[in-house]
């Protein structure tokens, strides 16, 4: 059974939608806290994108305890996604993340690592981390232009062994996205609740009405519709948006609502088998309240099918309930135990 398309986008409205009361850090019991920057990372990826959008993004840096004090010592660092409709920076308030952070760093089940949460937020409120004329190449922003600024900006392990890459919703789909087409880059994967798995907005399909310029224009439902279609149906030819929708005059416009399925990760996964393969350890997980619930156990199911080592979790909770607690409970402690976290050394000499 397939995600209604009102779902999908119900889901995504459900991130704008939280409401959280972030209370200040408390010092005491905390053996030494890590520091933060806010700094901006220059795209040459979104250069030129149709849409208008910065390619200077936000992007957001933990750096644990020890890094100020041991100038020797290099980290892996993991890339985390954030949510559609929700800034890089809301979603580092709402998951707490210096503190979750500086907790977990005191606990044998986590070491330390650097966390890099770069801003993806767009004219329509995300940016879907694909690849497109019209918002840009947020594959190649997130896989080359940002860690390579990382790298060389901050003391890293600079090897895949010791980079991560997280995220929520629109982040979990770009997680499983940009981490099929990047192994190279990446060795171990997180998928939070992702969103978009199946994208199938042909009419009749279970999924409602196919979205058009008219159905779309309606507050946010029409930005969440504009996303994906910027995303994964750019038309340089067609302005001002410079996309198209599935549904034209009444008529589904077969090679367009077919540009929609062939960017859904149920849809790739067959492709990417040896690439995902490359993995060190992958995860995903999903409430079992969450609209979303069952494309992640079909993602769960495909990767079984193919023999592609992975975990996969439910739990109680909707889509946005347990996102704070789980980054802290979850994410965190599985980077810590499958990163790689010491530089690889050369072979010496015989």
């Amino acid at each position: 059974m397939r995600v209604k398309s009102t779902r999908f986008i119900y889901q995504l409205f459900l991130c704008s939608a939280i409401v959280v009361s972030i209370a200040q850090a408390q010092n005491s019991g905390t053996p030494s806290q890590g520091t933060v920057e806010k700094i901006k990372v220059h795209g040459k990826s979104l250069e030129g994108n149709l849409e208008g959008d910065s390619p200077d993004r936000d992007v957001l840096i933990y750096l644990p305890p020890s890094y100020a004090k041991e100038p020797n010592r290099r980290y892996p660092v993991v890339y985390f996604l954030h949510g559609y409709s929700l800034n890089a920076e809301r979603y580092w308030n709402i998951m707490t993340v210096p503190e979750a952070a500086d907790q977990d760093n005191v606990s044998v089940a986590t070491r330390e690592m650097i966390l890099v949460h770069p801003d993806a937020f767009t004219v329509y409120d995300g940016s879907m981390y694909s690849n497109s004329l019209t918002t840009g190449d947020w594959e190649g922003y997130i896989a080359q232009d940002l860690v390579n600024y990382v790298d060389s900006h901050y003391r890293t392990v600079a090897d895949r062994n010791s980079r991560g890459l997280a995220g929520h919703s629109m982040g979990g789909y770009g997680t499983v996205r940009i981490g099929m087409k990047h192994p190279e880059v990446f060795s171990v994967l997180y998928a939070m609740s992702s969103c978009c798995l199946m994208n199938n907005p042909q009419p009749g399909q279970g999924r409602g009405p196919a979205p058009t310029t008219q159905t779309a224009g309606r507050g946010g439902f029409a930005k969440a519709l504009f996303a994906q279609a910027a995303a994964w149906a750019p038309n340089p030819m067609n302005p001002p948006q410079y996309f198209d929708l599935p549904e034209k005059d009444g008529q589904i416009q077969p090679l367009v609502a077919a540009k929609w399925v062939a960017n859904s990760p149920l849809v790739m996964v067959d492709q990417y088998v040896p690439s995902l393969r490359k993995y060190r350890a992958i995860a995903l997980d999903v409430g079992l309240q969450d609209g979303l619930l069952a494309n992640n156990q079909d993602l769960d199911q495909a990767l079984t099918r193919l023999g592609i080592p992975h975990t996969f979790e439910t739990y109680e909770g909707t889509h946005t309930s347990r996102v704070k607690e789980r980054f802290a409970a979850k994410v965190l402690p599985f980077f810590s135990a499958n990163l790689t976290f010491s530089e690889a050394r050369p072979a010496k000499a015989k």
